[in-house]
């Protein structure tokens, strides 16, 4: 007898639906059973898990042979997901149940010997695929039942155990889908966030990480030791907006597809900030593998993505960044396919003047020669620093400011600041691929920065200057760009423009 059933494949950050075909011919003595469609290794050993777990819930597998088809052939098949499909494809081909309630139903979920549903990848974008393929409903891990429930639009029954599954396609009205609260979750967005009012001084540095998250501008701290750069960047989440439903799907999809998803997080409402050790290799930081997994860029996709000790990174892992800050994502070619991750991130990222730290010090002395200093700042290239908007000293605070007691600028001010100037920029751009002022490009700098002939010439003054490139003006103009909605205009000023230009203290340097 012949049975279908759906499972879902994960290819990058997409979903591939997969035919699970179970043909039980009874043909033979001994009882065997085949798998063919390109499965890997997890896959095959499905044969093992589903054996074990059937007969343990209480189910004799069928005597003879047994083959399994995973369509489409072509595509690679990896993990153990498909372990609920196949067990669920053979009972309803021995006549269990009806194998036609099989047809609008996805089903995701690894096996134990026992019987047991575990826990998988990828819940929330298999309900979304489902839903768009007009799935009536979803069959998940009970442990990942809130995880994908939070997709909305389609029912998701977590299930706890191959028994209860079986139960569910012979009386399905006992069954509640499960429902989640997202309300909830944006009501705590910014529980347990470290507040930048824990700062002492450092308000010039404030004023300006609060520019960069008002326009996702890229931002470079640099300063001696102990003056709180890592301090102020690890602050960044407590200003920005949470994210909105799309986002949150977005980013929830990417952390689930990796399998870095928190176990009691349905929904991400609260932008991502990632911030990996500076041994990354190159495949951590953009994603690796045959079968590509999302990297650090990918899973800070519309939070931030945040290098401390920066020129310590080795450089070829600096330099894969560059492409996607402009693009605003990851494009990975292998022998099996070409994958594409999200990464739109701000970048933010923190390093010290020179090796010892205190090049420029009014403390202590430096202890490095002119040559260090070159190699030190050298292992950043002119290219990566042109991309970063913003550069910014962190000067050590007064002795004075150091003994008092904190009274500066809170994040829940900074975070309002930062509300007014997106809630501008995402009625500006209404009806346009553009989201904040970092994504401007082309011709809509010309629409969206007109500058007046006083600006035309401040900005002509900048450029010569400080010899900046076209992408360093395009920088400066973008902020000036946010700076100008900080204030509630509709027009660039020249101290909108003068600002700017004060944030880019390394274009003025040797480097």
């Amino acid at each position: 007898m012949l049975a279908r059933s759906w499972s879902a494949a994960i290819h990058g950050v997409d979903i591939k639906t997969v035919e699970v075909e179970v043909n039980v011919t009874g043909a033979g003595q001994d009882t065997m059973i085949q798998m063919v469609g390109l499965p890997d290794t997890v896959v095959r050993e499905s044969r093992e898990r589903v054996w074990s777990a059937l007969y343990e819930s209480g189910f004799r597998p069928p005597p003879g042979r047994t083959t399994i088809n995973l369509a489409p052939a072509e595509l690679r098949k990896t993990g153990s997901a498909f372990d609920l499909a196949i067990a669920l494809g053979i009972l309803a081909a021995q006549g269990i149940f009806h194998a036609e309630r099989l047809s609008e139903t996805m089903l995701i979920g690894e096996l134990g010997f026992d019987g047991a549903i575990r826990p998988t990848q990828g819940a929330l974008p298999v309900a979304v695929h489902a839903r768009e393929q007009a799935m009536r409903s979803v069959l998940v891990p009970f442990a990942n039942a809130n995880e994908a429930a939070a997709g909305g639009g389609i029912p998701v029954f977590g299930m706890k155990s191959l028994s209860e599954a079986v139960r569910y396609f012979i009386q399905p009205d006992d069954f509640e889908p499960t429902v989640v609260d997202v309300s909830q979750l944006y009501r705590d967005v910014y529980e347990g966030v470290p507040d930048y009012v824990d700062v002492k001084g450092q308000e010039s540095a404030k004023r300006a990480l609060t520019v960069a998250a008002a326009g996702r501008h890229n931002l470079l701290l640099f300063g001696s030791p102990g003056t709180g750069k890592s301090m102020l960047a690890k602050r960044l989440p407590s200003i920005m907006p949470p994210l909105d439903l799309d986002e949150a799907l977005e980013v929830t999809k990417v952390h689930s597809i990796a399998g870095v998803l928190d176990a009691r997080t349905s929904l991400i409402v609260r932008r991502p900030f990632r911030s990996p050790h500076h041994t990354v290799s190159d495949a951590g930081l953009v994603g690796g593998q045959a079968i590509p997994r999302p990297g650090e860029l990918s899973l800070a996709h519309c939070g931030v993505l945040f290098l401390d000790e920066l020129p310590e990174f080795r450089r070829n892992v600096l330099e894969v960044l560059r492409q996607p800050l402009e693009s605003g994502e990851v494009t990975l070619s292998r022998a099996t396919g070409t994958f594409l991750f999200p990464a739109r991130v701000m970048l933010v990222a923190a390093m010290n003047p020179c090796p010892c730290g205190y090049f420029g010090s009014r403390t202590r002395r430096c202890q490095c020669n002119p040559f260090q200093i070159n190699v030190y700042r050298g292992r950043i290239s002119g290219p990566l620093l042109d991309r970063i908007d913003m550069h910014i000293e962190v000067s050590p605070i007064s002795d004075t400011l150091l003994t008092s007691r904190r009274q500066g600028e809170g994040s829940a001010s900074m975070r309002a600041k930062v509300a007014a100037a997106r809630a501008i920029q995402r009625q500006r751009f209404a009806g346009t691929p553009f989201r904040c002022n970092a994504d401007l490009s082309g011709r809509a700098m010309d629409d969206f920065c007109e500058l007046s002939p006083d600006c035309r010439q401040t900005m002509l003054n900048v450029i010569n200057d400080l010899k900046l490139s076209a992408r360093a003006y395009d920088r400066i103009l973008r902020v000036s760009r946010t700076l100008a909605d900080l204030d509630g205009s509709d027009r660039i000023t020249v101290v909108h423009i003068q600002e700017a230009a004060g944030y880019r203290l390394l274009d003025r340097q040797q480097w």
